[in-house]
């Protein structure tokens, strides 16, 4: 059912499928008498049950999207048609939570395979037991692997056990640039990263520098554009990439250093330096062929009367 024909069946203050909302929950599984923390948005809960928080995870209110996929079916359908403020606390059987667990949903693959997936091409990529990886559309969870070959289990997370869930619908979320915000946490993430404009009925989407190069917002954008189109109607949306041009650093031009003076009538260092003590006469070479061109000179002139 779209949005807004579930709108036009429901009071204002209650949830509807499609709605975006944002909500406060704990999940907890059940088998064999244990009771395990699946999943919450309380520290303190968390920190109760010592359950590690992946680097740059923060604690808090998330949005959803009631009756999408986050949750198995049962639970999310369960929230359709709660009041907005309102807490409930239910138990779900296998069938209406995670289903039973099926042994031919576990397959083998090897390495090359899994090295050529989306989300092992990213920089933060890590494979070992437990990572969750989508193979042709379907999301499972590696058992074992080794250096050739890994297994991977399609089943749902928790399979087989019942689940019990405590969840509160703070708020419906209503401006459309939350929604869009809203739409990126859930499809792809890091919502916080994007500039995110509305004017009437366009939308613009500003990637942040880390997701122009990641294989998982390629993957991710198809969703992310086909689910603003659901819920908003716009007439355009703009994906909008920058790749500023690096400007180099002119580099300062040593200062010059002046050349000292050349000696005067193209002389010599050392001629200009004798020439100008005037304690030492030239050579002897040098100074009989300067006293012979002068003694001529002296003959040749006429002398005054």
């Amino acid at each position: 059912m779209s949005p807004e024909s579930s709108a036009a069946h429901a009071p204002a203050n209650t949830t509807r499928a499609g709605d975006l909302v944002r909500i406060e929950y704990d999940l907890w599984s059940e088998s064999g008498g244990k009771t395990e923390l699946l999943d919450t948005t309380h520290e303190e809960v968390a920190q109760k049950e010592s359950i590690p928080s992946p680097e740059g995870f923060s604690f808090g209110p998330r949005p959803h999207e009631v009756g999408g996929d986050r949750f198995p079916s049962g639970i999310e359908n369960s929230l359709v048609g709660l009041k907005v403020g309102e807490e409930v606390e239910r138990e779900f059987a296998p069938a209406d939570a995670f289903g039973e667990r099926d042994p031919n949903l576990i397959e083998l693959f090897s390495m090359h395979e899994i090295e050529r997936l989306p989300e092992m091409r990213r920089e933060d990529a890590h494979l070992d037991v437990g990572t969750i990886l989508t193979i042709e559309g379907r999301r499972g969870r590696v058992v074992t692997l080794t250096a050739a070959r890994v297994r991977v289990d399609f089943n749902p997370p928790f399979a087989g056990r019942k689940v019990r869930a405590k969840v509160k619908i703070l708020e419906r979320i209503s401006d459309p640039a939350d929604q869009v915000r809203a739409i990126l946490e859930l499809q792809y993430g890091r919502a916080t990263e994007f500039d995110v404009e509305h004017h009437e009925k366009s939308i613009t989407l500003k990637l942040p520098e880390r997701s122009k190069f990641d294989i998982a917002w390629l993957a991710a954008k198809p969703r992310v554009v086909d689910r603003i189109r659901s819920h908003l109607r716009p007439s355009v949306i703009r994906v909008v990439e920058e790749y500023v041009t690096p400007v180099a650093e002119k580099k300062e031009e040593p200062t010059k250093t002046e050349a000292p003076d050349a000696p005067a009538h193209g002389a010599t260092a050392p001629e200009a330096a004798e020439s100008g003590t005037g304690t030492e006469s030239p050579p002897a070479a040098v100074h009989g062929k300067r006293g012979g061109k002068s003694a001529k000179s002296a003959a040749s002139a006429p002398t005054d009367a």
